[in-house]
């Protein structure tokens, strides 16, 4: 009777699953940012200090729960030695959140460039795109409005997906909520072609 009532239990708790990738340069606050995404929509989750975060090395992973669903983030160091291992991830998820440095101009090209190599990739295709300039906290950083003429020019690339650039700030949490919502929706309008993962 145990084990009826446990898969009963099981069968009527499970959640789907989505795999979300948070990719962009070195220090543009993807980890920042995954911690501000935990702090928001688990309860009493603290979060990490900002001050102790530090370079990704590798791979962080965190998880979600949200409008009935499971996300599991994977948040990959933006090294320029570690975006080749950026493509061993890009089968299995289900939504891209790319994360802009807005504050640093010098390096807004090479983020162009490295988004324009992802963004190509056969095994994205179709997967909802979340694009967010970052640290708008900050003084006299670029604006969406400065920045989306530069990755518009990838528009070919990006094609008929569900795209969303917008500002947000991770180190206080604005913005963050908002787009995890979108990319949420956007998920699951895709899931016809990209089915989640049951989690049990």
């Amino acid at each position: 009777m145990y084990t009826l009532v446990n898969g009963f239990y099981k069968y009527l708790t499970k959640k789907e699953e989505y795999c979300v990738l948070i990719l962009g340069l070195d220090n543009a606050g993807k980890t920042t940012y995954l911690e501000a995404a935990k702090t928001k929509f688990n309860k009493n989750y603290k979060g990490m200090n900002p001050a102790k975060i530090t370079t990704t090395v590798g791979l962080n992973i965190g998880q979600i729960d949200i409008h009935g669903v499971t996300l599991v983030f994977w948040d990959l160091g933006g090294q320029q030695e570690l975006q080749s291992l950026w493509d061993k991830y890009y089968q299995e998820s289900h939504g891209i959140i790319y994360i802009i440095d807005s504050n640093d101009r010098d390096r807004m090209e090479d983020s162009k460039k490295v988004f324009d190599n992802m963004i190509r990739s056969d095994h994205l295709s179709g997967v909802p795109l979340l694009l967010l300039a970052n640290k708008q906290d900050l003084p006299d950083v670029m604006g969406v409005r400065e920045i989306k003429p530069v990755f518009q020019q990838a528009g070919v690339m990006i094609g008929r997906r569900d795209c969303l650039v917008m500002p947000v700030s991770a180190l206080t949490g604005e913005g963050v909520d908002e787009g995890i919502r979108w990319l949420v929706d956007a998920i699951k309008r895709n899931s016809i072609v990209r089915p989640p993962r049951e989690n049990d």
